[in-house]
């Protein structure tokens, strides 16, 4: 019987995928949500790269995986923009589950907050020191302020690993 890999999205455009793997000692995999940039009206904008997407889940296609994915809402004082931006990856990335056959679950952020980040805060350096924590291999891939989207995919992941263990 094959392990189970369990793959963790914070959806954002700087959010990220990360993957664990079911067993011992195995490295995580970590992905940055893939963009492009395009020029509009003289400036840049950066959107989902929905082909680069699909990619990172072909790999998994032959194996038991547990995806979950953060479920994302508005907050007071967030421009139309870039909650648009937000729903719309989500839509992205759910889509890419449904057409590659995984089933996935929506995780709220308070729910694997409380869990993943107990006894810490729960801004973004706390995931971040909390992620190289448990994951010291690779701490050198979340050690920017920036990389706050790649530890919380990987403390999603491992959040659904440990609801199955």
């Amino acid at each position: 019987m094959m392990a189970t890999t369990y793959i963790g999205i914070d959806p954002g455009l700087d959010g990220a995928m990360a993957v664990l793997f079911g067993l011992p000692d195995s490295r995580p995999i970590i992905f940055d949500t893939p963009t492009l940039v395009i020029g509009r009206n003289g400036k840049n904008k950066r959107e989902y790269n929905l082909r680069e997407m699909a990619t990172r889940f072909r790999p998994y296609t032959f194996a038991p995986v547990l995806v979950y994915i953060e479920q994302v809402h508005s907050m007071p004082g967030q421009g139309v923009r870039s909650m648009f931006s937000m729903g719309y990856g989500v839509g992205a990335w759910e889509g890419l589950l449904a057409g590659f056959n995984f089933s996935y679950t929506r995780v709220h952020p308070q729910r694997w907050k409380k869990v993943m980040l107990d006894g810490m805060g729960h801004d973004k350096d706390a995931g971040r020191l909390r992620a190289m924590q448990l994951f010291p291999g690779i701490a050198d891939q979340l050690a920017r302020k920036k990389d706050d989207g790649r530890a919380d995919a990987l403390l999603i992941a491992e959040y659904g690993r440990r609801l199955h263990v």
